[in-house]
């Protein structure tokens, strides 16, 4: 049928994609995806050929109109990422927005995604969250920080590892140094690992190694 499918893709250990997920990609005419590259290894993996389009953020804004034509002339398309669900830090949001306009389905597909393992072995608790994804490199970071000073539910980051020393600096100066937080990184890999403990603590810890992988980052909310 023709319609989008959201289809969420390991965020490390391939064994983790869905029954129902490798039926969708096996069955649509065509995949668009962040890094033709890196999806032909999972595709490879899966024993699927063909079918890739490359769709990121350089080019999803020129590419969307053609997509849409091409679901209305009756194709099947499925969107992923990189790892995890498309749409949450990653391209996705254009295109399911497009397809809403005009009037066609979208079905999006449960599976993996960092934010939630995250959080769960942080120790720090899941009864409410906020999910803030990356922060602004430059502008707006100052104001993110200083609207989320304040905030009483659990936050959850993500960051890169060259810039993950000056967040949790910035992290420090905004929520203070004794401020619980968890930091994981390479989940669901084979060197999966995550620190616990104040902000303090984790600046020292991350300051004795070089910092690799990509990090979730789970804060601790404001006492109330």
């Amino acid at each position: 049928m023709a319609k989008l499918y959201i289809v969420p893709t390991p965020i490390g250990n391939l064994d983790d994609i869905t029954i129902r997920s490798i039926k969708t990609l096996e069955e649509v005419d065509l995949i668009l995806c962040e890094d033709t590259r890196r999806s032909k290894k999972l595709l490879n993996h899966l024993n699927i050929n063909g079918k890739l389009r490359s769709h990121h953020k350089f080019n999803e804004h020129n590419e969307v109109e053609i997509i849409i034509n091409k679901i209305k002339k009756g194709a099947s398309v499925a969107v992923i990422s990189d790892a995890g669900t498309p749409g949450i830090s990653d391209p996705g949001f254009l295109i399911a927005r497009t397809c809403l306009k005009n009037d066609i389905e979208i079905e999006c597909l449960p599976g993996p995604t960092a934010l939630i393992p995250g959080l769960l072995v942080s120790g720090i608790s899941a009864d409410k969250f906020v999910f803030e994804g990356f922060l602004p490199i430059k502008k707006g970071r100052r104001k993110r920080l200083s609207n989320l000073s304040l905030e009483k539910r659990t936050m959850i980051f993500y960051e890169s590892p060259h810039k993950l020393i000056r967040t949790l600096i910035d992290f420090k100066t905004t929520f203070g140094s004794n401020r619980r937080i968890s930091v994981s990184r390479e989940l669901t890999k084979l060197y999966e690992e995550t620190l616990r403990g104040t902000i303090s603590e984790i600046i020292d810890l991350c300051k004795k190694k070089k910092p690799k992988g990509e990090y979730v980052i789970v804060v601790e909310g404001i006492e109330k």
